[in-house]
């Protein structure tokens, strides 16, 4: 009786995801680009918005970057929102020639806050799109040209390719790599294979003036850009997949940044499941289909703790617990597997032998995400690699 209890019991805890994400790795495979879009309205007037704490270090080369874009057709601005500084990151900025907005608030930290105070100035200013990029970030020479294209063709919000850059740094690092590129590429490429909204990864994002005059970005929590996308969804706007273009920023630089980066994103995950799973099975029994992928998304654990949940099901002495802890384990598989290939690297495919030392890895740092799931929890800036 013991063992079947706690068959059903994590089969209702990782069902969702494991559909979630057999749905996304078969759907990614299928989807395919759009070869042209036309335009069907003027282009907006553009702001690239950079928020930015303690950046005077890593900030030079994203704004070198972002000057260095072929030109969009429409007037620009690159704009730094130095937000509660304790270095001359506005200062570096300023003298690299981008617009800086300063911000001194110790009470409200963090990235939401920032942005939403950049966004309410700029707002009032005629701005007729924003384009956000994390200040330790690259872009593409063609990434202010492709987000002014699908602005212009009626793209009211965008996601571009978010993406590490090739290093030669450690296998578990490279190994984070190759599952950040599965959460920020292959998921978005399946949704938008059936036209769902894509998400927002905090980073290569593009909303226009209508968006944010109808939701304003008033977020707070440590994930901002999923509650961000989650009130989007709520009012009916759907985020597009950028495939054209691309961010990089660097993975953070050693396992005590790693383990504070993954702590805030998944203990504030696990704070977004107990925040909004009631809000999208209310919407779901008001008959809004939208709300079911999102639901599942949620639900669908980062790939660690899913597959730390499945394996004992392969142990359970129940032939049906068993046969769908393997099925689901191989479809972490498959959805890592696709990630690769879609990747272009296949020599990454050795990565995953790295994966039982990541999981005690990931096993060590549970206490931190649970700590950073509760409602207090704060921003923490993450030191990244160069």
């Amino acid at each position: 009786m013991f063992f079947e209890t706690l068959a059903l019991l994590l089969l209702a805890v990782t069902l969702p995801g494991t559909v979630e994400l057999a749905f996304l790795t078969a759907s990614a495979w299928f989807y395919r680009p759009p070869e042209g879009v036309m335009a069907s309205r003027s282009l907006p007037r553009i702001a690239v918005v950079i928020p930015a704490h303690d950046e005077s270090t890593a900030i030079l080369p994203c704004l070198a970057s972002l000057r260095a874009c072929e030109q969009p057709g429409a007037d620009w601005a690159m704009i730094v929102i130095a937000d509660n500084c304790t270095d001359d990151t506005a200062e570096v900025a300023a003298r690299a020639g981008a617009r800086v907005i300063t911000r001194h608030d110790p009470e409200r930290r963090g990235k939401g806050h920032a942005l939403d105070f950049a966004f309410r100035q700029l707002l009032a200013e005629g701005f007729g799109a924003f384009i956000v990029v994390d200040a330790d970030s690259l872009v593409e020479p063609n990434f202010l040209r492709a987000f002014a294209a699908r602005f212009a063709a009626g793209a009211e919000a965008l996601q571009c390719v978010y993406r590490a850059p090739e290093t030669e740094a450690d296998a578990r690092t490279r190994l984070r790599g190759l599952l950040w590129f599965a959460f920020n590429v292959v998921r978005p490429r399946g949704r938008e294979h059936w036209g769902l909204s894509v998400g927002i990864l905090g980073n290569g994002f593009g909303v226009t003036r209508d968006v944010l005059m109808q939701v304003p970005y008033e977020v707070s929590s440590i994930t901002e850009d999923l509650d961000y996308h989650l009130r989007l969804l709520s009012a009916g706007c759907r985020v597009e997949f950028l495939p054209d273009t691309s961010v990089y920023s660097a993975l953070p630089a050693g396992e005590s940044a790693a383990g504070t980066q993954r702590a805030r994103w998944e203990g504030g995950r696990i704070a977004a499941i107990r925040e909004w799973t009631p809000c999208l099975i209310r919407a779901l029994g008001q008959g809004r289909a939208w709300a079911l992928e999102p639901l599942l998304e949620l639900w669908l654990l980062p790939l660690s703790y899913h597959v730390m949940l499945l394996v004992p099901l392969l142990l359970i002495p129940s032939a049906w617990a068993q046969l769908y802890g393997l099925i689901a384990l191989l479809i972490v598989v498959v959805h890592t597997v696709t990630a690769v290939g879609l990747g272009g690297r296949w020599r990454d495919l050795l990565l995953l032998a790295q994966i039982p030392v990541y999981l005690l890895w990931k096993l060590r740092m549970l206490p931190e995400v649970i700590a950073k799931a509760g409602r207090n929890a704060v921003w923490v800036r993450t030191e990244r690699s160069s």
